[in-house]
C-alpha cells in the first residue's frame, strides 16, 4: 500500500459547501444577437466551499445539467469557480454533480456527489419589496462528508479548519447569500425537534400496536 493511501479508520471529515443561484433581470445592454427575445433574466448557478479551501486537488470537475432546451445542456467546469452563467425566462431543476479524481492515494470511492437545485428567478415571497434589477439569491447549505479518508485526503482537508462556519457575515447585506455558525446551530436545533417528534410518533404507534395485540388475544380466548 503506497504512502498516503492508507485509510484513517473511524474518522469523518465534513466540508461545508454552498450551492444555488443568483439572478437579475436581463439588462438591455447585455442582450446580443444570439439572446432569444423571450429571455428575461441573467443567472449564475454555482457550487463552492464555505471556507477558503482549494478542493481542486480532490475535484476533477463539477457538471451542471441545465434544461434540455439549452445548447450543450451538460456544462463541465474543471477548476474554481465552479459556476455557469446563462440567460433564460423559466425556472427549472439543475443537477449539480461533483466528480472526484481517481487514484489510490485519494481513494474516494464514494459515488459522485449529486445535488438537485431548483433555479430561482423570482423572489420566494412575491409580497417582499423588489430589489434593484430584480436581484434574487437562492443559496443553500450542504456538506461533503469523507468517511475513513486516506492519509492524503486527510492532509488536504486539514490544511485549514474546514468544518467551522464563520460567526459573522462578511457583509450585513449578504444575509441571504451566506451561512453562519448561528444558522447551523438553529438548523441542528430544528432537526432535534423533528427527530424527537418522529421518536414520539414511533412510540405512539408501538403502544397502539400493543393495545391491538392485547385486544386480538382477548377476542381469541
Amino acid at each position: 500500500m503506497s504512502s498516503g493511501s492508507r485509510r484513517i479508520k473511524n474518522v469523518s471529515i465534513s466540508v461545508p459547501i454552498l450551492y444555488g443561484n443568483h439572478a437579475v433581470k436581463l439588462a438591455p445592454e447585455k442582450r446580443t444577437e444570439k439572446t432569444p427575445p423571450d429571455h428575461t433574466h441573467e443567472w449564475t448557478v454555482f457550487l463552492k466551499p464555505v471556507q477558503d479551501i482549494d478542493l481542486s486537488q480532490l475535484i476533477k470537475k463539477v457538471t451542471f445539467k441545465l434544461h434540455e432546451t439549452y445548447d450543450t445542456p451538460v456544462r463541465a467546469v474543471d477548476k474554481p469557480p465552479y459556476e455557469v452563467t446563462e440567460t433564460g425566462w423559466g425556472e427549472f431543476e439543475i443537477v449539480i454533480k461533483i466528480h472526484f479524481h481517481s487514484g489510490s492515494e485519494l481513494g474516494i470511492n464514494e459515488k459522485n456527489f449529486q445535488i438537485f437545485h431548483g433555479l430561482k428567478l423570482h423572489p420566494f415571497n412575491p409580497k417582499s419589496p423588489p430589489r434593484e434589477n430584480g436581484e434574487v439569491h437562492s443559496v443553500l447549505y450542504d456538506e461533503l462528508v469523507f468517511q475513513d479518508p486516506t492519509e492524503k485526503v486527510f492532509e488536504i482537508l486539514t490544511q485549514k479548519p474546514v468544518n467551522l462556519l464563520p460567526y459573522e457575515l462578511s457583509d450585513p447585506s449578504k444575509r441571504d447569500q451566506e451561512f453562519i455558525r448561528t444558522d447551523e446551530i438553529d438548523e441542528l436545533a430544528r432537526l432535534d425537534v423533528y427527530i424527537n417528534k418522529v421518536k414520539e410518533e414511533i412510540e405512539n404507534q408501538r403502544n397502539e400496536y400493543k393495545d391491538l395485540e392485547q385486544e386480538k388475544i382477548a377476542l381469541l380466548q
